[in-house]
């Protein structure tokens, strides 16, 4: 659900939230307020403390799952273009009639690899684009085998096991590519976020203080840091993508190899 929202619009709605809890927290504890009992803001102070460090906690634990995450498809982007070059240079050992229709479905086949990143929250492109790179994998092995010598040689052999590599590296991205952060981390977050504003609000009211300036700072930069986590989960769209540098230039060299 959360990351189908676009992130700009839900870094406002997190903003806003937390500015009213900010506000609605400072007004209770300044009707609450009595200026004598300093246990009382004694022990706010010591919750306030306790629930930024657990955020601080949550923070960077989120943070480094998402940034986990993001290098691995970064880096299964990369083999699988690497796997697609080995298969079609591998290609070239086979006989030279098979050639160009291997070339061609090698491109067909990137073009597949590209749409997983384009599809993001698509899920029936998402799904098109699996069921294309699976079509072609079984249409690139049945045509070589049903002309391969017997036994096969060993040029086949290369050939087939650089097309099995391929479709282990598709599988694996695919895998990457659906594997987010759990939705219930990101509420656990918020919850957390939202309480440590409270207390913080609540504790300024106690005090009979208010700081716009400073808690209104903090929660924009709460809000911030919480977008921008989600946002690096979702590889396909939002300020930071997972580049297809590699996978665009192996298209173009499969192109450009196709030119008679």
């Amino acid at each position: 659900m959360l990351r189908e929202i676009d992130e700009v619009y839900l870094f406002f709605v997190v903003l806003i939230v937390f500015l009213g809890v900010i506000e609605l927290s400072y007004r209770l504890g300044r009707k609450l307020r009595k200026p004598a009992d300093e246990a009382a803001k004694s022990h706010i102070t010591a919750l306030q403390t306790a629930l930024l460090g657990l955020l601080a906690l949550l923070l960077g634990f989120t943070f480094a799952m998402s940034v986990t995450r993001f290098e691995t498809r970064k880096n299964l982007v990369l083999e699988e273009a690497n796997a697609i070059g080995n298969a079609y240079w591998r290609s070239q050992l086979i006989p030279v009639e098979h050639r160009p229709m291997v070339a061609s479905l090698l491109h067909e086949y990137t073009s597949a690899s590209l749409d997983y990143h384009l599809a993001d929250q698509d899920s029936p492109r998402f799904n098109a684009a699996n069921a294309t790179a699976r079509r072609i994998e079984r249409q690139v092995r049945a045509a070589v085998a049903a002309r391969a010598e017997n036994p096969p040689s060993i040029s086949t052999i290369m050939f087939i096991q650089a097309i099995n590599e391929m479709a282990q590296i598709n599988e694996k991205r695919r895998v990457a590519l659906e594997n987010h952060v759990p939705e219930p981390v990101y509420y656990l977050l918020f919850i957390v976020a939202g309480g440590s504003m409270a207390y913080i609000a609540y504790g300024t009211g106690l005090h009979g203080r208010r700081r716009p300036i400073s808690t209104g700072m903090f929660a924009a930069l709460i809000a911030m840091v919480l977008t921008f986590i989600l946002d690096i989960d979702q590889p396909g769209s939002g300020l930071i993508q997972v580049g297809q540098e590699s996978m665009e230039r192996m298209q173009a060299t499969l192109a450009q190899e196709m030119k008679p």
